[in-house]
């Protein structure tokens, strides 16, 4: 067994939100956006770089330059966008390229909590392309029986997405929010989760996974996804900790699916006896940035 296993980087188009106590960071822009960010890939040489938000299709013009490179070096990348602005049709031919377009319910709700997003442009500039819808479940979309299921067809429907993904919403400790899950909500999240999974194919939620989200880590030590993941801030080198969403998130309600789904592969027994948690523990080296 190697000494560090392969790492996953994810990188944010614009300076996070939670954790740098409001410090204005810079970022990189054109060429040397492109020649850092290469660098940085030909360094760490994790298996998967993922680029996530503020909105990644502000800097269009130098991922249309990156994007191919990490394709021939055999790193599959992961744009994480809001499809608020049009996606190069060139993306197309990158095979290892995986678009997710984040969508916060149906139509009426997400586009007051989206706009300039809205449906009619994610509709417009998805034409042509093969994506992931990622909608994070809040509790307000658990008030309304059904309402994952209306949104489970509507985009199932769609012949650009390939799959949808589901995500709970993760509050911040000591956060009071019309968004953040009471206990009585917990058997309605599941019941619906459980109902989309079975009626729509393109829903992909795995038993294992659902029932991750019932037993989620209980801190970022106990989380294989930010033990294994570099979660780094436009500058390239500010690193945003305990995991990806940064400040003091309650790890008890996490409901991040990349999270759950690695939490959910590390409990695997291995010809039915030993955890693969146990292999992963004596193998997760840090890896200097």
């Amino acid at each position: 067994m190697p000494a560090s296993l392969p790492r996953l980087l994810r990188v944010r188009a614009e300076p996070s939100r939670h954790g740098h106590h409001g410090a204005q960071l810079s970022d990189y822009r054109g060429e040397d956006l492109v020649t850092a960010t290469l660098a940085l890939a030909r360094r760490v040489r994790p298996v998967h770089i993922s680029i996530i938000g503020g909105e990644a299709l502000v800097r269009y013009r130098e991922l249309c330059e990156i994007l191919p490179q990490p394709d021939r070096m055999g790193i599959e990348v992961q744009v994480v966008t809001s499809a608020a602005r049009p996606i190069p049709e060139e993306w197309n031919s990158i095979e290892s390229l995986h678009l997710v377009v984040s969508i916060d319910g149906l139509a009426p709700e997400h586009d007051r909590r989206r706009a300039p997003a809205t449906y009619d442009r994610i509709l417009k500039h998805i034409l042509r392309q093969r994506i992931t819808v990622h909608c994070t479940v809040t509790r307000q979309m658990l008030e309304r029986p059904g309402y994952l299921a209306e949104f489970s067809r509507f985009w199932s429907r769609r012949p650009e997405v390939r799959q949808i993904w589901f995500s709970t919403y993760t509050p911040q400790e000591g956060e009071i929010s019309p968004e953040r899950r009471t206990r009585p909500d917990r058997a309605v999240l599941f019941e619906q989760l459980s109902e989309v999974a079975a009626e729509f194919p393109k829903v992909h939620l795995p038993r294992i996974v659902l029932e991750a989200y019932r037993n989620p880590p209980r801190s970022p030590g106990e989380c294989t996804f930010a033990r294994l993941t570099t979660c780094l801030s436009a500058d390239l080198k500010t690193h945003i900790g305990p995991c990806q969403l940064g400040g003091k998130p309650v790890c008890e309600e996490c409901g991040c699916l990349a999270s759950i789904g690695m939490h959910a592969v590390a409990r695997v027994k291995l010809g039915g006896i030993l955890p693969l948690s146990a292999i992963l523990n004596a193998s997760i080296g840090r890896i200097a940035i």
